[in-house]
């Protein structure tokens, strides 16, 4: 990983991350990866093994000769290694690890070999799932017309500390008071009439009063 784009992306999330496993989608500001913003991206988790691209720098687009924003990272793979890149997504977001990958090329015969490497660094949404990821891509000796993909040299995955970070660190604590939308109003508690030695008398007006709303009917039959 010597490309300096690599190295900052890598050192930036290190920083925010601190103690925890990963830092969250909203703390990455692309001023804190100025340098390496052409080589920079976004991933959004969208299926097992599927991730795609939410945002993408300029190297990514020249790569595959058209805005990459919204397709999947299997995009830049040959087809024969998308499995892999499958299964290291995988590692990324549910382990999760750190990926560092290296990618290799076709080229036209008398040209140098296209080499790539790519590092992919898990993040927390919002809402605390492990579904985000800052990734750099860096290649040279490419040659031709669009698009590019690559072949898979190799994969190192570095699998984050188990220690689980502070809920609070993630989410907002939760309020004293019930959000309005969850409050229930509740009817006044009413105590029993005590029974007295007029109770009878009472039980039967008000009988007499709910016989006021029935109507008899007759059967002529009978």
């Amino acid at each position: 990983m010597k490309h300096p784009a690599l190295a900052q992306i890598e050192a930036y999330w290190e920083a925010l991350r601190g103690d925890r496993i990963t830092p969250l989608r909203s703390e990455v500001d692309p001023r804190g990866i100025d340098r390496a913003l052409e080589h920079a991206f976004i991933l959004e988790r969208i299926a097992p093994g599927v991730a795609r691209f939410r945002l993408a720098g300029m190297h990514l687009n020249d790569l595959m000769g058209m805005e990459v924003r919204g397709m999947p990272v299997t995009s830049f793979i040959a087809p024969k290694a998308r499995d892999q890149i499958s299964d290291a997504l995988e590692h990324v977001f549910e382990a999760p690890a750190r990926a560092r990958i290296r990618l290799t090329g076709s080229a036209p015969f008398g040209a140098s070999k296209a080499e790539a490497e790519m590092v992919l660094l898990p993040l927390r949404s919002d809402l605390g799932d492990i579904s985000r990821a800052l990734g750099c891509l860096v290649s040279h000796g490419i040659s031709g017309k669009p698009p590019h993909r690559f072949g898979i040299t190799s994969v190192d995955l570095d699998r984050l500390s188990d220690d689980e970070p502070r809920t609070q660190d993630y989410r907002q604590t939760a309020r004293d008071e019930p959000a309005p939308a969850l409050e229930e109003r509740q009817a006044p508690y009413a105590a029993p009439r005590p029974v007295t030695a007029k109770g009878t008398r009472e039980q039967a007006d008000d009988n007499a009063d709910g016989a006021r709303h029935l109507r008899l009917v007759h059967n002529r039959e009978d």
